[in-house]
Formats: C-alpha cells, sequence, structure tokens
C-alpha cells in the first residue's frame, strides 16, 4: 500500500525497509497506526486512511516540541514516528513512561538519539 500512497502524491509515507520493522511507512487505517509496506492496497479499499498530510496542524505542534528537544536531524523517519506518537495520545491518555517506550518500539531513527524523542513525547503528552 506504501507504493499506492506514493503514487497519489503522499509522499509523507516513506519505505525504509521492506519488512515492516522501521516505522517510516506508518499511516492510520481506520484510526489505528499500521505499517503500511506489509497491507497490500486492495485489504484497505474502502476504509478510512490518514497519512500526515490529514492530521497536519496536530503533526506541526508535535514536530516543534521534536525540533526544541533536539530529536529532530534529517527528517526522514519523521512522518511514521509522528503518526505513531499521535495515535499513542489518541489511545493512551496518560501512559506511563514503560508505556510509551512499548508503543514506540519498531519506529527506528538512524540520526537522532532515543532519549530526545522520549523528553519531546512526554512534553507534548503532558506526563512527568
Amino acid at each position: 500500500m506504501a507504493d499506492s500512497l506514493r503514487k497519489y502524491g503522499l509522499l509523507s509515507v516513506r519505505k525504509g525497509c521492506d519488512t515492516s520493522c522501521c516505522g517510516l511507512c506508518t499511516v492510520w487505517i481506520e484510526g489505528k497506526p499500521t505499517l503500511s509496506c506489509a497491507v497490500l492496497a486492495f485489504r484497505a479499499d474502502g476504509k478510512n486512511i490518514t497519512t500526515i498530510e490529514g492530521v497536519a496542524a496536530e503533526a506541526e505542534e508535535f514536530a516543534r516540541l521534536l525540533t526544541a528537544e533536539g530529536a529532530e536531524q534529517c527528517g526522514f523517519c519523521s512522518p511514521g514516528f509522528i503518526m505513531t506518537v499521535l495515535a499513542l495520545k489518541r489511545e493512551l491518555p496518560e501512559p506511563t513512561e514503560a508505556e510509551i517506550v512499548h508503543y514506540l518500539t519498531g519506529n527506528l531513527c538512524r540520526c537522532s538519539g532515543y532519549m530526545g524523542q522520549l523528553r519531546a513525547v512526554k512534553k507534548y503528552l503532558g506526563v512527568a
């Protein structure tokens, strides 16, 4: 499905591994974070698919926190990571740090340290 979304101009959907391991291709299908490289396009037919373009205001708010915490480097992984964080906020209103780390497992970043990302996520979610 990732290739199909990109063909329709949704270039925020990135591919990094083609093995469902990196999280770069994360979109929401029916509101749930999904690795689009692992879903055949016909399986999503008729379903509500949301990419970062569909949640631009929320994404921008969190992206500012990523930058402030020094967790934004090249930005290649950011769309998928941000989609996962926004889903986390909707699904777990007051997560513990362990729940945050568990939820974000599978979102890989080769540029920034994960501590900056974790600080940004905690600030965004309003948890200590």
